[in-house]
């Protein structure tokens, strides 16, 4: 495959009498690379030095394959760079998912052979149209995917936003009948598997959340949840959420080492008083909050997705916590956290498919100037700040800062990070949950995932300069 498509041969050969007698008894490459106006030579090379260079060439490439991180692309502005300008951003990072509201075609088309995964959505107005119809959701599917599957590497079709927590009860209702409909709608064109389906919640459908072991879903909401939870167990779509520990810090500012807590920094941890577990940032408590709602549920084997998370980097003089030192805080510790592997708590050795929010502000979104401000670059493909997701930086990863184990006896309580229930719940005022929003204000539709490897040619590019080097 190698040798028709880029005009290398790889072909194993004895060595000869000269290396035999300086060399152990082995085998090596024999490289030679044919280029359109030209021959390189051939080298023969040792595997006892080859293998040390194939060790460094395969670091590399795990180094540069971050399939875990992504990014929201809200559109909700009227000053974005063209689509094609946004695909060669991306390509300069180390981002390798992308989640749109909507289904812009442009953009959809600007991320053809990018390798960039692709999130793409319903609108909210759409889902009782999808649920009652399949031929609407046959069509829908005909245009929003099958042109550009998959040259445009969609994975994920995620049907409305943050509809079980919008208390529209007739949304609510027809949104299973609606996934399912868009499921079958991408069976039917041989998709089925290839693309998932889903859709996304907020924080809120959680009733409890202190400490992470003690989650559970609100029991308004069981229904739709026991619906939604058997499709995404029976097709292995995941469970997205959106956990943002910046506003749990908002509600609750005076909490001593909260803020520490939040932004991922040296603190003394809080202990689940039900399973032991030491957590030393919010966002593990959050997703395994999360998780044990999930697996108290029954659906231990669903996994979970964040959809969005992130910080504000100003905001209005009478807000508390944005700023460009907090938001470049938690971004930084996020992204480290995410590559040192750690995991959480409650599944440990692996991270969370995680998508920042967000790619740009959204200057045209109502309410107050942080909801504006929670981009990573501005319209020019400058850095707002660094969050460290240049490429040069995927090989520099950090660890947590793992504080002393404190006295279970003494640890301050698990802050918890559930939005206000339901109106319909009752004794919200007995309450524990400190009410924290569950995220910024729900982007409108305005107009199996990448496995994150370099590239083929970029790899023997970067393979061959260290045989060039030994020369």
């Amino acid at each position: 495959m190698l040798n028709r498509l880029y005009g290398f041969n790889f072909n194993f050969c004895p060595l000869p009498p000269l290396y035999n007698a300086l060399f152990p008894p082995s085998h090596s490459f024999e490289i030679s690379c044919t280029l359109p106006s030209s021959n390189m030579a051939i080298f023969l090379f040792p595997s006892s030095i080859l293998l040390p260079f194939l060790h460094l060439f395969l670091t590399f490439n795990l180094a540069n394959s971050e399939p875990f991180i992504g990014v929201n692309y809200g559109q909700v502005a009227d000053n974005l760079p063209p689509p094609s300008a946004t695909a060669k951003l991306l390509q300069s990072t180390a981002i390798e998912k992308v989640r749109l509201y909507g289904s812009d075609p442009a953009i959809i088309k600007a991320l053809a052979d990018t390798g960039k995964g692709i999130v793409i959505g319903t609108a909210n107005a759409d889902v009782p149209s999808l649920a009652s119809d399949p031929n609407f959701a046959k069509n829908w599917v005909a245009s929003n995917v099958v042109p550009y599957y998959p040259a445009s590497n969609i994975i994920l079709v995620t049907v409305g936003n943050e509809v079980i927590t919008s208390n529209d009860q007739n949304l609510m209702n027809q949104l299973v009948p609606a996934v399912q409909n868009v499921q079958d709608a991408l069976d039917g064109v041989s998709l089925g598997g290839k693309v998932k389906v889903s859709t996304v919640h907020s924080m809120a459908v959680l009733s409890n959340s202190e400490p992470p072991s003690a989650g559970k879903f609100h029991a308004e909401y069981n229904t739709v949840l026991q619906g939604l939870l058997s499709f995404n167990n029976a097709t292995g779509s995941p469970f997205a959420i959106n956990p943002y520990p910046y506003f749990a810090f908002r509600d609750d500012p005076g909490r001593a080492e909260n803020l520490a807590y939040c932004l991922f920094q040296p603190n003394s941890g809080r202990v689940d008083s039900n399973s032991n577990l030491k957590y030393m940032n919010m966002f593990d408590a959050q997703v395994d909050a999360v998780r044990s709602a999930l697996d108290s549920s029954g659906f231990k084997n669903v996994e979970i997705v964040v959809a969005e998370t992130g910080w504000p980097y100003k905001g209005d003089n009478n807000e508390i916590g944005p700023s460009l030192e907090n938001a470049k805080g938690y971004n930084n510790g996020l992204i480290s956290h995410l590559r040192s592997m750690v995991g959480t708590p409650l599944m440990p050795g692996k991270s969370v498919d995680t998508y920042l929010f967000a790619l740009y502000d959204e200057d045209l979104k109502p309410g107050p100037s942080s909801e504006r401000a929670f981009g990573l670059y501005n319209p020019d493909q400058s850095m707002i700040y660094d969050a460290g997701l240049s490429q040069q930086q995927q090989i520099n990863t950090t660890s947590p800062v793992m504080a002393p184990t404190p006295d279970v006896s003494k640890s301050p309580e698990t802050t918890t990070i559930v939005s206000k229930p339901p109106e319909t719940t009752p004794n919200v005022s007995k309450s524990p949950a400190v009410s924290a929003s569950a995220g910024p204000r729900p982007t409108a539709n305005k107009a199996e995932f990448l496995h994150g490897a370099t590239t083929v040619p970029s790899s023997i590019i970067f393979f061959t300069v260290f045989i060039l080097l030994l020369l």
